[in-house]
């Protein structure tokens, strides 16, 4: 009978895809392990993990509304509700370790791991640890992370630099870029943007973009892949049609089910800074421009983005700039192939490709 992980965590593909992946590396490692995850009910690991082959378990737990006291009311009895079924799941499962990944499912399944003695590992992607995170790490045995520095959040002893793992099939890009370019209905000979607004999309960055579609969509030497998000698509796709803009020159998406075509297409990229994302876009080793949301906990994707930055390995725009010039920051880096150069050299080398064969294998070491 092979060992029992148990995986926890999601609430976005920055927790949902290093998970699997990290599931995947198991399986790979030791064929008859039995791995179970555990998620928050109506967040998109509920679909995302059974997809990838999976059982999962939905706990009824919510992060803090920042914006709604009275939405946190409930928020005290979900969560000792949460942890009674974070237990009794670990209980019928029959666990031998508990992985966190982040997301709002990692917080109840890891306390209750830890009030049972179980052996737990916390796998942190960001450069700025969360608070539930830094919690949890008081009793985890390892604390996986992406970045240099987190002894600051978490005691040394402990740490493994790792960086987060990746959708080994999102990367392979070699030898793909003149099929990438046909599925796309795009031209070989211009060059390609591609626009990431994260897994659920960025109004924001739909916004920008928009700012400037009859700009864009005269380039004769650029053309765009435009990932909307699948909330806003409609609405883009509507006024996309309204455009003057050259026929096939801005091609919008709702999703990237290929991630490793848009990559391969791409002469340029232009993405949130979400700790999954960066990780992946470091293996591609594409020039970035990096615009971070700052509607998350602690700012992380700033400091996620700046991690890259201090390297010379991305370049940076805030939000506040975003808006005047994102899109003219773009063509000129696209236009300096010296500068494009350099950062691509740069960002290859932080790439840490193997990451979940790193945990994975970390996590049977707890076992054994």
């Amino acid at each position: 009978m092979g060992h029992k992980v148990i995986i926890s965590g999601g609430g976005t593909g920055g927790h949902v895809f290093p998970a699997i992946a990290i599931a995947n590396a198991l399986r790979r490692m030791e064929p008859d392990v039995e791995i179970l995850f555990v998620g928050a009910n109506g967040r998109m690991e509920m679909d995302r993990v059974p997809e990838a082959g999976y059982k999962i378990v939905g706990l009824d737990i919510q992060g803090i509304d920042r914006n709604s006291l009275l939405n946190n009311l409930a928020l005290p009895f979900k969560l000792i509700n949460s942890l009674i079924k974070a237990r009794k799941t670990i209980k019928e499962f029959g666990a031998d370790v508990a992985v966190g990944v982040g997301g709002f499912a990692s917080g109840p399944l890891l306390m209750a791991a830890n009030n049972m003695g179980m052996p737990t590992l916390i796998q942190e992607q960001n450069s700025y640890a969360g608070i539930t995170n830094k919690l949890l790490g008081k009793k985890a045995q390892k604390i996986c992370v992406a970045y240099e520095g987190m002894d600051a959040f978490f005691p040394a002893e402990k740490i493994m630099l790792t960086g987060n793992p990746i959708r080994r099939d999102s990367v392979a890009i070699t030898g793909k870029r003149e099929f990438a370019l046909q599925v796309f209905g795009l031209q070989p000979h211009k060059k390609t943007i591609l626009i990431i607004g994260g897994s659920l999309g960025a109004k924001q960055m739909n916004g920008y973009v928009l700012d400037v579609i009859h700009e864009l969509g005269e380039k004769e030497d650029v053309q765009f892949i435009w990932q909307t998000g699948k909330r806003y698509y409609e609405h883009m796709q509507e006024i996309l049609d309204m455009s003057k803009v050259i026929p096939g020159n801005v091609k919008a998406v709702p999703f990237l089910e290929r991630m490793d075509l848009a990559y391969a297409a791409a002469d340029l990229i232009i993405s949130r800074a979400g700790a999954g994302t960066i990780s992946e876009l470091c293996v591609v080793g594409k020039p970035v421009i990096l615009v971070p949301s700052p509607n998350v906990a602690e700012d992380h994707q700033t400091k996620n983005a700046k991690a890259l930055v201090a390297k010379e390995a991305a370049v940076m725009i805030s939000e506040a700039d975003a808006k005047h010039t994102m899109m003219h920051v773009a063509l000129a880096l696209l236009a300096d192939e010296a500068k494009c150069a350099s950062l691509s050299t740069e960002i290859e080398k932080m790439a840490k490709p193997d990451a979940d064969e790193t945990i994975a294998r970390e996590i049977l070491k707890m076992i054994k």
